[in-house]
């Protein structure tokens, strides 16, 4: 399986607009993060995590010609804006795009896109088909495994796909949810900055549950400009480390 980080920020990005902060006025590339994202590719197949405001540079800056289907973690803005670039996939499909998600986000969907289920004019919209997620399923012959988290008080999805898990947007795990996250080769978790947040996990406390869980590998995602790539790096283990816009692990 091949993961690429199509973005790492939080929810406005990093620069962010209008700010003179030292991160956001960088000239490292590793410190330029579009909205939070990532593409997976085992088989032949293209699978996409969340579809957020940057979807559209994120597909033409990684070259991504085609789609097979869409994983969404859970309906904010940041993470599921960018759902109508899907339709320059349907173009070339044979039928609707499948999109899995929970409940809560089929009606986010529904409300911010429901022009895309009732117009005349079917062939220039996004073609969603909607597939509700209750549990583990197989998606081109792997097991896709949701673990939910919290968002502050708002449940979202993780998932897991064999030893290797994606839970961002997250301030809290249950102890079920530790249970399946045990044993991975490799985490990708939210680490927002180091002052606290009411939804995220600052980077002392995603640090204290890869402690927990152990894996690996972790790298940290939904990074805010509070942290220098480099610098915050330096000062991690080396099982633990930031990542970044563009990076790609072979598993």
């Amino acid at each position: 399986m091949r993961i690429t980080f199509l973005g790492t920020g939080t929810s406005v990005g990093v620069p962010r607009i209008a700010c003179k902060c030292p991160v956001c006025q960088s000239d490292n590339p590793k410190n330029k993060r579009l909205r939070c994202s990532i593409l997976l590719e085992y088989g032949a197949h293209v699978v996409l995590v969340d579809t957020g405001p940057d979807l559209r540079t994120q597909a033409l800056r990684y070259a991504i010609d085609r789609v097979d289907a869409v994983l969404l973690t859970h309906g904010h803005a940041d993470h599921l804006h960018g759902l109508d670039d899907i339709r320059a996939y349907c173009f070339s499909m044979e039928g609707p795009m499948p999109c899995y998600a929970d409940g809560r986000t089929m009606e986010r969907i529904n409300l911010v896109f429901g022009y895309a289920f009732d117009s005349p004019y079917k062939h220039a919209l996004p073609q969603l088909d909607l597939r509700l997620i209750d549990g583990p399923f197989q998606l081109f012959g792997t097991e896709i495994e949701p673990v939910e988290v919290l968002h502050g008080r708002l449940p979202v999805l993780g998932f897991r796909v064999g030893s290797f898990a994606y839970v961002t947007d997250c301030s809290q795990i249950s102890d079920a949810s530790i249970k399946q996250l045990e044993g991975l080769d490799t985490l990708v978790l939210d680490a927002l900055r180091h002052r606290a947040h009411p939804t995220h996990f600052t980077l002392e406390q995603a640090l204290e549950m890869v402690e927990r869980l152990r894996p690996r590998m972790t790298y940290f995602t939904h990074i805010a400009h509070d942290l220098d790539h480099d610098v915050t790096n330096r000062t991690l283990p080396g099982h633990a480390q930031l990542a970044y816009d563009g990076l790609v692990l072979e598993l």
